[in-house]
Order: structure tokens, then sequence, then C-alpha cells
């Protein structure tokens, strides 16, 4: 297998949030697609929080483009020189309130969808988080904080009783998958 060619590139929109490029690519084949949209996006990280009480530590707030309310672990991008674990911990903290002295752990880096966008997740697990703080929201986030129970929450995700979304249920699965093999391991 060979890597396609980029012939040309032509942005068509940036912002902040994001830009969209158009770009014209030559196959291996010598085919071309004359418009192939790749959509340019921060990478981001997210957390498995889970508290002392092995209690899962999540945020609901209102997803524009899903037109409803979804639980999700705290997440989001990291800023100016930060690494990704102090953007992590940052971003924790001011979604939830909640700290933790134990260092993230990562679970994993992925991209999001390389066929069409370019950034990826890291998606780590925090564990002993307790609150401390009360959350420090931007002004257009509404953000409320829901615990579950760690050892039950795949049901309501497997069962369709909770409205959450895909990057959720992976880092929970991830996260349920490393707690398992440190208890078998003990």
């Amino acid at each position: 297998m060979e890597k396609w060619k980029t012939v040309k590139s032509t942005y068509l929109h940036k912002s902040p949030f994001g830009n969209i490029r158009k770009d014209q690519c030559e196959l291996p084949d010598g085919a071309v697609i004359d418009e192939y949209y790749v959509n340019e996006y921060p990478d981001w990280v997210n957390a498995v929080v889970l508290t002392r009480e092995n209690r899962i530590v999540l945020v609901e707030q209102y997803r524009h483009a899903g037109g409803d309310f979804y639980l999700e672990v705290p997440a989001g991008k990291k800023e100016d020189n930060e690494t990704h674990e102090e953007g992590l911990i940052r971003e924790v903290k001011e979604e939830t309130g909640y700290v933790s002295s134990k260092e993230p752990i990562l679970l994993g880096e992925f991209m999001v969808n390389p066929a069409t966008q370019t950034n990826k997740v890291k998606t780590y697990l925090i564990v002993e988080a307790y609150k401390a703080y009360e959350q420090d929201l931007d002004v257009t986030e509404d953000v409320r904080i829901r615990l579950f129970d760690f050892e039950s929450f795949g049901s309501l995700i497997t069962t369709n009783q909770i409205r959450t979304q895909l990057f959720t249920a992976h880092a929970y699965y991830m996260a349920r998958n490393y707690v398992l093999e440190k208890q078998i391991n003990k």
C-alpha cells in the first residue's frame, strides 16, 4: 500500500474551533480526487475520574449538534504551553472541582476519525479523586456533575439507560479493563 499524495490544499474556513480544508489528492493508481474535505481540530484529553468511594465523576451538559443533554467524562484541550497531563488536571478541576494527589494514568492515545479529522484524543484514568473546589466554568458552559457507581455504569451504557457519546463509553471500558487487570495482577 502507498499513501495518497496531496496535490493542492485550500482552506474553506478557519476558526479557533477548527478549520475546514479541501484537498486535491492523487491516489497510488493515478486516480485523482478533486474534493476531499478534512476537518482540522485541536487534540484533546479526557479522563475517567474515580473517587475514593469508587464512583465515576461525569459531567452532564447540552450538546447543540446532538440536540440533547449528554453524560460525558470530563474533557478539553490543553492550553498554551501545558502538557497533556496539566491540561487534563486543569479541565477536570474546572469542570468538576475534583482533584487527586495521584498522577493521571495514560490509558491510550487515538485518532478521533482519521478519514476526515486530524485530531487525537488522549484518555486517562484519575483515581482517588475528591471534591476540593467549586466548578470554574466558562461563560458558555452549563455543566452538572453526576456521580455513578463505577462497577455498574457499564450496564447503563449497554442498556441505553443514559444518553452518552462514544468517547465516554470508550474511556469507561478502557478504564474498567485497566482496573480489572490491576486487580487480577495483585
